[in-house]
């Protein structure tokens, strides 16, 4: 049988050549030559994004860092397509499972691990439009696997912004600020040991009202998370063709989803009612009543009505938050009842099963 003509290499023979295990360096030529097959083939970013997972999941070391030189390579010059494909859940979970010690971190090389984080988090930066790679990041660093984000390389076009900084509310309290400045401004000694110990008061109830914020931004980006990445999963979910792997993945976002509940109902009881967090509480809280009801029908058979299975859709929270705003005297405390009402049952569950 005569041998393939080089014009005809498949993309499969071309990543062959491109991660040989045998190269003694990165070839470039073939690296080439396979973004510019991928980029003229109509299925190319879909076949290229497969193969590049397989090989980089391989327990040879050199083979899976040639393998994501050819993906750091292709998602630089390969164009919206590709892109769009590694942005997509089903190539994001197999890179997780090159760091997670659940599936291959155990024993995945430690420089291939660093370079994936390292890869994942340049793309929250570089790829801000494909959103569910930054939602698998963040995952990441709520299980612990990332500790710490990894210093961009010096040749990135952008860095990540920093982080906002809370405005601070220690001389917010008109009462309290009058009468530290009636204090400093006074000559009597006793006067400004009372001065020193009221701003020290004012600074630790700032702390703890920035700590009570911290917490409950930390909590709805958790739950929102959650919701994105168990709703991407669930999506034409069938018990058959899912790997055990993804139906593992799945039972452990719907168990942290409903561990999630209780946080929120407490998080809503602590909030007044003319908070503007509170609408983004009652958001988080209905979302993950729709993703939870999702995975009892889909997974578990239960009877669910349909209302309460609705997909959550990045939109709604626009649509709801404006409802909220032009309802807000009776929404939100409607909304906060019903939310009572069915986590305290959970609450309640978790008391009796406490007392065994």
């Amino acid at each position: 049988m005569a041998a393939v003509p080089p014009d005809e290499a498949t993309l499969e023979s071309r990543i062959n050549k491109a991660t040989n295990p045998l190269n003694k360096e990165t070839d470039w030529e073939n690296i080439k030559s396979f973004c510019d097959q991928l980029n003229n083939e109509p299925d190319g970013p879909q076949l290229a994004t497969r193969l590049l997972a397989h090989k980089i999941q391989s327990p040879q070391e050199w083979e899976a860092k040639q393998a994501l030189t050819v993906l750091e390579t292709c998602v630089k010059n390969c164009g919206k397509r590709f892109c769009s494909e590694v942005g997509k859940f089903r190539f994001l979970n197999e890179l997780i499972k090159v760091v997670s010690p659940k599936y291959l971190g155990s024993r995945a090389p430690e420089p291939v691990k660093k370079k994936v984080l390292e890869m994942l988090y340049l793309w929250t930066v570089t790829l801000p439009e494909e959103t569910k790679i930054a939602d698998a990041y963040y995952m990441l660093k709520k299980q612990g696997i990332v500790l710490q984000d990894p210093v961009l390389p010096s040749d990135s076009p952008l860095s990540p912004p920093p982080p906002p900084k809370a405005s601070s509310a220690i001389f917010e309290d008109e009462e309290k600020s009058k009468t530290l400045s009636l204090l400093l401004n006074s000559t009597n000694p006793e006067d400004l040991r009372a001065a020193n110990k009221l701003i020290k008061e004012m600074v630790q109830e700032d702390q703890k009202r920035v700590e009570k914020v911290s917490k409950r931004a930390n909590a709805i980006l958790e739950v929102k998370e959650s919701v994105t990445l168990l709703s991407q999963l669930l999506q034409g979910y069938s018990k058959e063709s899912c790997s055990q792997s993804n139906q593992e993945l799945i039972k452990d976002l719907f168990q942290r989803c409903e561990k999630m509940r209780p946080t929120l109902f407490r998080l809503a009881s602590d909030t007044e009612d003319n908070d503007e967090a509170l609408a983004d509480i009652l958001q988080a809280n209905d979302s993950l009543t729709q993703v939870i009801n999702q995975y009892r029908q889909l997974v578990q058979g239960e009877d669910v009505a349909a209302d309460d299975i609705t997909t959550p859709q990045p939109s709604s929270a626009l649509e709801d938050l404006m409802g909220l705003n032009t309802s807000a005297s009776t929404a939100p405390t409607s909304r906060l009842q019903t939310l009572t009402q069915n986590t305290g049952v959970s609450l309640l569950d978790d008391e009796l099963a406490s007392l065994g």
